[in-house]
């Protein structure tokens, strides 16, 4: 079997928690047939300073990179945090420079593109997790689940408006820099594992739009595109001609239920689903696989190969 990935890259959250090491993550990465890698949100200084090599050598190039990047600690910027929306200027304002900070390793290392989750709309409680739990133990459409459902998407609704715009105004603010320091790389917008978060499809589409001339697009999460589908959030399939032209990227994974990170069409064993999904695929400029560690190196050839057949019958 021929394992090279070719236009697809492969990010470092399937393997980066197995390594002490960059440069041992990188090596396995490459054993699958993967010229190119993600670096994600995990990824350390220290872990960095064994992969620079690989990357100078020409063994490996890197197609994108994971707001906050490198690992940063600070609980209150994590990936899932108020980030870009913040309504505390300073707190804003520090998400803004963590943003730059991700751009100006991302173009060091020869990036295309960086992956940001912008926000959210803040609950008192996890109310995705509750309504997850109503899902699995009652059904979607179980009177329990319809009456939360309702006052999460009010109170999103309500709520959401000041936290989209203050993501507009720090994503307008990191693209000033952008065009000042005359960088080529593109900021990209992801879409959200939680029904709380910041964008939906159509949120990101207005996004994008309002920004215009900015290199903001959207990074087309099918895993979490599809958990958002089965919870309710939107519809993929009415959004596809809206965003095709907008997406800089897409991370690769398929769900089980609500459950993400799994190999397309290998562990669903579902041969429709993911179908519609090739289209995004085949629109993105960066294509990323976006695994957990329970995928094995077999798993990951079959269910490549299967994304690659569809999508040469997509592009015939």
């Amino acid at each position: 079997m021929n394992h090279d990935k070719g236009e697809f890259s492969f990010s470092t959250c399937w393997n980066i928690k197995k390594h002490q090491t960059g440069k041992e993550m990188i090596e396995e990465i490459k054993k699958l047939g993967f010229s190119q890698v993600e670096l994600n949100y995990h990824v350390t200084k220290e872990m960095l300073s064994s992969i620079r090599p690989l990357i100078d050598q020409g063994e490996i190039r890197i197609s994108s990179v994971h707001n906050v990047f490198p690992y940063n600690n600070d609980k209150e910027f994590d990936t899932d945090s108020l980030m870009l929306g913040f309504e505390d200027s300073e707190k804003r304002k520090k998400a803004v420079d963590y943003l730059i900070q991700t751009v100006e390793y991302g173009v060091e290392l020869g990036a295309r593109g960086v992956v940001v989750h912008p926000g959210e709309v803040p609950f008192s409680s996890n109310i995705d997790a509750e309504l997850r739990k109503i899902y699995h133990s009652y059904g979607k459409d179980s009177e329990e689940y319809k009456v939360l459902w309702r006052e999460m998407i009010e109170k999103r609704q309500t709520n959401g408006e000041g936290f989209i715009e203050r993501i507009q105004n720090s994503l307008e603010e990191a693209c000033e820099y952008i065009a000042r320091k005359q960088y080529n790389i593109g900021i990209g917008i992801e879409t959200r594992s939680r029904c709380y978060q910041i964008p939906t499809l159509e949120e990101a589409s207005r996004i994008i739009d309002h920004l215009k001339e900015a290199p903001v697009y959207l990074w087309y999460d099918i895993g979490h595109a599809m958990m958002m589908e089965r919870m309710g959030l939107y519809h993929c399939a009415s959004h596809q001609e809206q965003i095709k032209g907008k997406i800089l990227g897409v991370h690769i994974h398929e769900t089980i239920g609500l459950s993400d990170h799994w190999c397309p069409y290998v562990h669903s064993r579902e041969h429709q689903y993911f179908d519609p999904f090739i289209e995004i695929i085949d629109a993105a400029q960066i294509k990323v696989y976006e695994l957990k560690d329970k995928c094995s190196p077999d798993d990951i050839h079959q269910s490549h190969q299967l994304v690659v057949n569809k999508l040469d019958q997509y592009r015939s």
